[in-house]
């Protein structure tokens, strides 16, 4: 214990010293004005950048009810990918390792034994070898596969370079691998489309130029880009659940024509939707939004506007846009988000049948739907596989992982 209650005490009575006259009624207030006077379209430099494909409507519908209803696909495929987090070895080595697995409603002991998984290193020594191939090595009897790839050489940003190669090319390889293993619903524990890839073109060079210049940065948005083409070509939905939303495009729009006193999208829609009774909130109905094309922020890059990213097309460019809606549950106060590519989202049927699954899901899971769940257990890498997994390295390269402090201090 490192606080007394007169800590605690004096520390109420420095924040006491911000003096502010927030309401969170006039917050919940504000999103509703904006919502009706900007979302239909929501415009930014006189293009759309948020459509809605039906009425701009706000929903509710009763949690019990929610979680009754029929199943809408009869099997459901989940994807994700681990990572045992970049680490660092004295020799110069930078390297990150992904898992990626998927899960299914109901169980299939096969898919769930499959596993991808790629390693990236980034070198710093010019001496290093590293001995790259485009076969992949298999263990397990074919079930687990493997593949370890060169990261391209930039400074400062060797970890973030190391764990968005290992996390997005192990999820999007194994879909692809995978894909005709569905047959009714796969849904990506995260966006459709590798957003952390896409935010580098915004940071400083040569972080910037990756996305535009490096072929394995490149391939990665390719397998994406494949991705939907593959699903769509077979009729077969893909879906993206984004359990953190943590994009700012719309409040950036948003902030142009208005005071947004929101920190993010999540802090909007969540005071859009948030339903109270005086001063409690009413936990017996999820809430939610109609669907809308996305291209703010980073959906942009991947909608008939973006212009920063060379991709390489077979389809229509309008099939490849993001559409989504939002749904919050007042259970836990938290809001999640679903995807979809605009080919399937433009479907009545397809929109619907998706829009009840993940309100089905939301309401009996409280939290992401179960596929989602399943495949995250698959592919997670937990901390004890985690050690032993860096000893084993640190043997085979013959050198130490590089500690802090704070490893040190907190394991």
């Amino acid at each position: 214990m490192t606080l007394d209650p007169v800590h605690f005490d004096g520390i109420t009575d420095l924040v006491r010293r911000v003096s502010h006259d927030i309401d969170e009624d006039e917050h919940r207030d504000q999103a509703v004005r904006a919502w009706n006077a900007y979302f239909d379209p929501l415009y930014r430099d006189g293009e759309e950048v948020l459509t809605p494909l039906s009425d701009r409507r706000r929903y509710a519908v009763d949690i019990t009810a929610a979680g009754d209803q029929p199943a809408q696909f009869d099997t459901v495929h989940g994807l994700d990918s681990g990572t045992v987090n970049p680490r660092t070895f004295k020799n110069g080595l930078v390297l990150d390792i992904a898992q990626a697995a998927m899960g299914v409603c109901p169980s299939d002991t096969d898919t769930h034994r499959a596993r991808t998984v790629i390693t990236t290193v980034h070198p710093t020594d010019d001496s290093v070898a590293i001995s790259t191939t485009d076969d992949w090595q298999k263990q397990d009897e074919g079930y687990w596969r493997g593949q370890i790839f060169e990261a391209p050489r930039v400074e400062r940003d060797e970890t973030a370079v190391v764990h968005g190669l290992a996390l997005y090319l192990a999820e999007s390889e194994h879909a692809l691998e995978h894909a005709d293993r569905v047959g009714d619903l796969l849904v990506l524990d995260g966006p459709l489309y590798p957003k952390i890839i896409a935010n580098w073109l915004d940071q400083a060079r040569p972080l910037s130029d990756l996305p535009l210049e490096d072929p394995l940065v490149q391939s990665v948005i390719g397998n994406y880009v494949d991705l939907v083409e593959r699903f769509v070509d077979r009729g077969v939905p893909l879906a993206g659940f984004v359990k953190n939303v943590q994009s700012r495009g719309i409040v950036a729009t948003l902030s142009e024509k208005t005071n947004a006193p929101w920190t993010d999208d999540a802090a909007f829609f969540t005071q859009l939707l948030e339903r109270r009774d005086g001063r409690d909130r009413n936990t017996d109905d999820l809430t939610y939004t109609n669907w809308f094309v996305s291209r703010t922020g980073y959906d942009r890059e991947f909608s008939t506007l973006g212009d920063r990213l060379s991709l390489d097309l077979d389809l229509d460019p309008a099939s490849y846009e993001v559409a989504f809606f939002v749904v919050y549950d007042p259970r836990t106060d938290v809001l999640f988000k679903a995807e979809l590519p605009r080919a399937f989202a433009e479907n009545d049927d397809c929109r619907e049948r998706v829009t009840n699954h993940v309100l089905a899901e939301v309401a009996r899971e409280v939290g992401p739907p179960e596929a989602i769940g399943k495949a995250d257990e698959l592919a997670r890498i937990g901390m004890q596989e985690k050690t032993e997994l860096v000893g084993a390295l640190e043997d085979t390269l013959d050198t130490d992982c590089r500690s802090t402090y704070d490893d040190e201090r907190w394991g």
